[in-house]
């Protein structure tokens, strides 16, 4: 630790090591604190949003991330050279990044972050479950330490009776449900492994995994968290996940609905008492699956700041990038803790991404002609990208965090829904169909999902695409091309509004099946 972290040293300038929206928010978050902040970026983003919005902006190589964000000397030689203070990384590429983390502070760049021994220890996540069981949390079941691939399919085989089936095959290095795959037999397992094995290598430059068997039922509960260089750890509110599609979270909400007052208590100070125990210093979150009877298990631990931070601060109001920031400068937490476990109001955040629902969720990367985001009470919109941005291949197809608040949760899901609709996106498909979709559904209204639902939901609706449709959707469908072809024509042209047009485009974009339902939740 540098010694000027801990007497209030003054930053005068933030490198950010990372790119798109989460690049922005932190931009914003340096501003508000009177501090200089320095873009970098690859070829494909040199006219990047991010990029012009930042004091200082430097180029980093070529557009694959291991030749640019992933690329630690190149990162550190741009902080040397225009003298940063610090480094944020933001989430994902090197955020989570023990070597990174170490090559700061070699520099004598602060990390914006816990530090290297502390990211190195919470991000094994078999290291990570020790932690929690010596704390005196329980974990879901599983083996105790990481498999290399040195051990023998018949080893493992062995283990996975100790473990029960159906288990998860978990990367032990990994997170954000890469290298995980789910075995429900003996017969299973070897490729299962060999599967897991392959993600966790090229996601994570580890191919080593774990065994934990699979919760059914459960509920993806998160405790974001906050500590200073003082000893004071302070959990936030909890996060709903549950909502997730391939172990991906798609939607998330806070508070849960589920938890009581006293459940809640349990399981902040859980996750508390797991950071407590390691000195965890700066932004981190604690993961738990939650039983229907009530029972919770220690996950993981994610030693970063989480995509879906923007739902925390809507209810509590606290700016957590700044006070990553103020911690990292030696500041102490002076936050009321009660204060950050009572919500103001429920908040909702889809993450809205270039993939095309109807086609299995594929990529869908390229020119965005028009991007006309949603506003109004209630509403955020967290994004990097504008009319005329490209969606590269090389990078998550997110394009933007939408966050929808309200008094309380129905008031929440009438904002999202409406601001859902004012999106118009031309030149790319998207997620949105598909959120307008999801947020009417009866199960989602009354809270009756689980981290299986929207999996077994889409099961039942599609295969690799939506089902055929039935013949209501046919008669639907067919009534929308007929209006296409007509608008399309000469005679329809020449008397449709330019905003009918916009919407004309709108709708080309995507299969008629999808928009007639999109139009059916419109109107």
């Amino acid at each position: 630790m540098h010694a000027f972290q801990l007497t209030g040293y003054k930053l005068q300038k933030i490198l950010i090591a990372n790119r798109g929206e989460i690049a922005v928010r932190i931009i914003r978050a340096c501003r508000d604190l009177g501090i200089g902040s320095v873009a970098v970026y690859s070829e494909c983003d040199q006219v990047a949003r991010y990029v012009r919005m930042a004091d200082e902006a430097y180029p980093i190589g070529p557009s694959p991330p291991t030749e640019s964000y992933l690329h630690i000397n190149r990162i550190i030689d741009v902080a040397r050279r225009c003298r940063a203070d610090a480094i944020h990384p933001g989430y994902g590429f090197l955020s989570e990044n023990a070597a990174f983390a170490e090559a700061c502070r070699d520099a004598s760049i602060i990390f914006i972050g816990p530090s290297p021994e502390l990211i190195e220890r919470m991000g094994d996540k078999t290291a990570a479950r020790q932690v929690a069981k010596k704390a005196g949390i329980s974990v879901v079941p599983g083996t105790e330490g990481a498999i290399g691939p040195e051990v023998s399919d018949d080893a493992i085989a062995e283990m996975s009776q100790g473990v029960g089936f159906p288990l998860l095959v978990k990367a032990a290095a990994g997170g954000g449900g890469k290298g995980m795959r789910e075995a429900t037999s003996l017969e299973t397992l070897a490729s299962a492994i060999r599967t897991a094995r392959s993600e966790a290598e090229t996601a994570f430059g580890d191919s080593a995994v774990y065994l934990e068997r699979k919760i059914t039922e459960a509920r993806h509960i998160e405790v974001q968290l906050l500590g200073d260089h003082y000893g004071t750890v302070l959990p936030f509110v909890e996060r709903e996940c549950s909502l997730q599609r391939r172990h991906q979270k798609v939607l998330e909400e806070t508070p849960s609905t589920v938890l009581t007052e006293k459940l809640r208590a349990q399981i902040t100070s859980a996750a508390a008492e797991i950071a407590r125990s390691v000195g965890y210093t700066n932004a981190g979150t604690v993961e738990f699956l939650l039983t229907p009877d009530g029972q919770f298990y220690f996950l993981e631990m994610n030693t970063r700041l989480q995509v879906e931070h923007p739902i925390t601060e809507a209810v509590t109001g606290v700016d957590l990038v700044q006070w990553q920031i103020r911690i990292a400068r030696g500041e102490r937490l002076t936050l009321e803790p009660k204060a950050l476990l009572v919500p103001r109001g429920h908040a909702i955040e889809c993450r809205i991404t270039a993939e095309d629902p109807d086609n299995s969720f594929m990529p869908s990367p390229g020119h965005m002609t028009v991007l006309q985001v949603p506003s109004g009470p209630g509403i955020r919109e967290d994004s990097n990208l504008e009319s005329n941005a490209e969606i590269s291949i090389y990078y998550d197809p997110l394009i933007s965090k939408l966050v929808a608040w309200g008094e309380d949760r129905a008031q929440a899901i009438v904002r999202m829904r409406r601001a859902l609709s004012e999106y118009q996106i031309v030149g790319v498909r998207t997620s949105v169909p598909f959120f307008l979709w999801m947020l009417n559904q009866s199960d989602f209204e009354s809270v009756k999902f689980d981290t299986a639902y929207l999996d077994r939901l889409l099961l039942t609706r599609q295969g690799s695409a939506f089902l055929p449709p039935t013949t209501e959707d046919q008669e639907v469908a067919s009534i929308a091309a007929a209006l296409y072809m007509f608008l399309a024509s000469d005679g329809g042209s020449k008397t449709i509004s330019s905003d009918q047009k916009t919407r004309q485009q709108d709708r080309s974009s995507i299969n008629w099946k999808t928009f007639a339902r999109i139009e059916g939740v419109r109107n």
